[in-house]
Parts: C-alpha cells; structure tokens; sequence
C-alpha cells in the first residue's frame, strides 16, 4: 500500500498549544519509590513472574522491595547498575521496555515448508521510491545519498478508470529532470512507478486485448521517450480473475520495453498458518492469488515485496506478542512472508519493501486479552514526535521492535484530518480489526491511541532481515525527505 503524506493536517497539530501531561496513561509513567497503582502492580508481577520479586508482593504499592527488585533487573539487562547511573531503582521508559520483552509470550516460529530458491548474486542493492507530493524535500534529500543507491523509482505515474497513463509528477518538470540527471551521472536506474489501485478497472481494461496492448504501448513509449531505465508496475488490489490479464501484460510490455528494467511491486503473501488459527476451517480459496510467480520470474527483473501494512493480519504473532500491536512491519512477519516468496521467486530478484512511516489507532480493551484496533491514519515520525514531545511521553521500543507509545486523546484538542487530507489514497483506511494479543504492556480499561512507527532501529531490522535470507536487496517507502535520517547510515 502506498501512502501519499501530506502536510496539511499535520500542521494542525503543530500549532496546538502545549498541553501538560496530566492525562498520560498510567502506563506510560515511570515508576518509583513511594507511587502506587495498578501499573505498579503490573510492574510487581513481572517482577515476581522473572523471580527478582517474592511472591506475594504484588501489592501495587512501590515499596523497599518492588525497589530491589527493579535495581536487581536492572543490572541483570545492564541497564543500571548503581546509583551513578541516573535512574537506577526507577522503572522508567527502557526499563519497563525491557521487562516487557522478556516476560512476553514466546512466539512459536512459522513451519513454511519448502526449500528457497537460490540465493542472491553480486552487490546488495538499495533503492527507493521518491513521491510527487513530496518531490522537492524528496530529491534534495536523496541526491546527498545517491552513490549509496541502485535505483530510485520516481512515484507520479497513474492509471485512469479508462486505461490511459497519467503524468501525475509532471516529469519534465523540476526538480524531476535535475535530479534524474544527477542519478544517471551516479549511475542510479532511474525506474519511474506506475500506480493502478482500482481493481474492477483494471479487470475491465487488461481483460480487453485491445486497451490492455495500448496500455502497453503507452507505458513503453513513457520510458523511452524520457530515457528512462526501465518502469516500476504497482498494480495493487487486483481481483483473483485478473491474474491471467495482468501476466498477460507482464508478457506484452516485457516485449516492447527491449532492454529497459521491468520492476513489479506486489503486495504481501502470508503462509496460511499466519492467516488462520490452529484448528480453523481454510477456505477452499484460501490460495487463490492474483499475482502469478512464476509467470513474474519471466517478465519482471525485480520483485518488490511491499513487506508492511501489518497491523492486525497475523494470527499467529497477534497472539504472542505484547499489546498493543498492530505494526507497520514485525521482523517475524517480514521473514515468513520474504521466505515464503523465496520458494518460488529467484532471491537474484526479490527486494524487501521497508517502511519509513508510522500509523495511528484507536484501541478498545475487550477484556481476556482481545483488543479493537481502529486505524486512523498514516503519518510521518514528526507527527509522532510532536504529539509525545506536547505529553511529556519518551516513546519506547514495541513488542515488534518498532517505537511508539500510547495516549490519552482527551488531553489533546480533537483535531482530525478531513477525508482529503488522509495519507495518500488507501481505500482501507480508516478501518477496525481485532485482535486477541499475548499479554499488555496497557494497565486501563478504557480506550486509548496508539502509535507506532518504524524507525531507523526497525528499519536496520529489515536490513540485517534481507542481508541474512540473501535476497537481492531493500526498497524504502517513501524517501519523501521526512524520515528520520538517521536512516541513511542504515542504508549505507
């Protein structure tokens, strides 16, 4: 899914007045000597479950010995030690973090069966896309780094309801053609994306020969006429009838783009025992797809796994893992569906998309650890940035490994972003899911935010991910110029 970032709503948070932290969450407080509450009795239980607290002493009053206790786990993480590091003997931030990690539920690793294909040959690559509602903080971000890229794929390129490509970006525009200039001088691909998300439209035109030839003619020429090195096709939410047609235009452009780089990006493909519990009835058509592999392996040089989106698709990690969670990419979920791929597409091929932004919820405790998940929107880490800076909330690490926190949207005037101001053009979004989790790092009853989002911790996640299962490389979305840049010493 692709997230067009906008500016506009997110100034209006920008300039609410600050606003005190009195409404945080209990759990989003650090705890010490003297406070009591039913966060203080999480904190004892943890303790006593990790045996640095007696039992019986889950009393919620943060007593001499829920002290020891913490000081004792403190120095077992090597957080802490002695009294001159600051914090020691308080619960604080990374503290509660960590004994969140190791008292959550292990997770049983997938059982995807199948052999991979051939691992990668020759460098590791690192691309990304450059969106047109960003494009001038894009590119003056990017052309620092482009020696450290392979390709970078414009992202301005549409199709109509009728079948007709449309110039969205205005390529030939600046800062477009100065910046596919100073890529070509670095030997960067420059591979632009053509975007198609409407799934009844694209049946209708790939099914008919005559408009699905002319879309091949047309997307050809677009990438010889400008000189181009080839074209990246991001056709997302086809229908399961259309897998034929759209290999069929694999087949037809891959003819008449002669020697230019065909890229595809598709869209995630979960092994079964992610997408249904232990026990339930698969559907018959549970792997009818509308992506063929292998007819991919003959007419697309890369293969673009858009590995992110999660939320609350995994059963399995739903259930192990600490809430809340609904991430925009576990580590766990990220290699079940790269392994999963691997059996069929040639690793020399498969790039593993890795996001740079972050999603917002509305959580509902259920009770017995079942929680609603309404996500609102897509944002860009300053988003996030600004709202813990006006709560006095640190973000902390996530059971997925992302950063976030969660907060009390009372404390906060009710701003919301009007349906043209949404991140991009996601027709799934807002939506509400639920999820049954493995335990809470949450000690309150009633609803809350929740934010999450990948940062450059999570994004060398991925990195190391792809490094270790040998895949040719990573594409980031989006290099819009707003993520955290501390993310190119990653990408280096």
């Amino acid at each position: 899914m692709k997230h067009k970032i906008t500016s506009t709503w997110l100034l209006l948070f920008i300039s609410l007045s600050f606003i005190t932290p009195g409404g945080v969450f209990a759990a989003t407080r650090s705890l010490s000597f003297g406070m009591s509450g039913a966060d203080v009795t999480a904190l004892q239980t943890k303790l006593i479950s990790q045996k640095f607290l007696a039992a019986g002493n889950d009393n919620g009053y943060f007593g001499e010995m829920t002290l020891a206790a913490v000081k004792k786990f403190q120095c077992a993480q090597k957080i802490a030690c002695d009294s001159s590091t600051a914090g020691y003997g308080n619960a604080g931030p990374k503290t509660l973090a960590a004994l969140a990690s190791v008292t959550a539920i292990p997770v049983q690793p997938s059982t995807i069966a199948g052999p991979m294909t051939s691992p990668a040959t020759g460098a590791f690559e690192i691309s990304g896309w450059v969106p047109d509602w960003r494009a001038t903080a894009g590119t003056q971000d990017v052309t620092p780094h482009l020696k450290d890229l392979a390709s970078i794929m414009p992202f301005g390129y549409e199709v109509s309801t009728d079948g007709k490509l449309v110039d969205h970006a205005k390529i030939g525009n600046e800062p477009w053609p100065s910046f596919i200039k100073a890529a070509k001088q670095k030997n960067v691909r420059v591979i632009p994306t053509v975007l198609w998300g409407d799934g009844p439209s694209m049946q209708a035109v790939l099914s008919d020969t005559t408009k699905r030839i002319a879309l091949e003619d047309e997307i050809a020429n677009m990438v010889k006429e400008n000189g181009f090195d080839g074209v990246d096709i991001d056709f997302e939410a086809k229908q399961a009838d259309t897998i034929h047609y759209f290999s069929l235009f694999l087949k037809g452009l891959y003819q008449r783009i002669g020697n230019k780089w065909v890229y595809c990006a598709i869209e995630s493909r979960m092994p079964l025992e992610d997408r249904y519990s232990p026990g339930a009835t698969i559907p018959a058509d549970a792997t009818v797809y509308a992506n063929d592999y292998a007819a991919m392996n003959k007419y697309c040089d890369r293969i673009e796994i858009m590995a992110y989106d999660q939320g609350t698709v995994d059963v399995r990690l739903n259930a192990g893992r600490m809430a809340p969670y609904a991430p925009v990419a576990d580590p766990g979920w990220v290699e079940d569906v790269v392994t999963l791929a691997a059996q069929t597409i040639p690793r020399n091929k498969l790039i593993v998309g890795i996001p740079g932004y972050g999603y917002e919820y509305q959580v509902t405790p259920m009770g017995n650890g079942g929680y609603t998940y309404k996500r609102l929107w897509a944002f860009n880490p300053k988003y996030a940035l600004d709202i813990a800076a006006k709560l006095g909330i640190t973000p902390t690490r996530t059971s997925a490994n992302e950063i976030g926190f969660t907060y009390d949207p009372n404390v906060l005037k009710a701003v919301a972003p009007t349906s043209g101001d949404y991140a991009g053009t996601q027709q799934n979004m807002p939506s509400t899911s639920t999820a049954q989790n493995g335990g809470s790092q949450v000690n309150t009853a009633q609803p809350f935010n929740y934010i999450t989002w990948s940062d450059p911790t999570a994004m060398a996640d991925k990195v190391k991910l792809a490094h270790r299962l040998k895949v040719r490389g990573v594409a980031v979305f989006s290099l819009g110029g707003t993520e955290d840049q501390a993310m190119w010493d990653i990408l280096k």
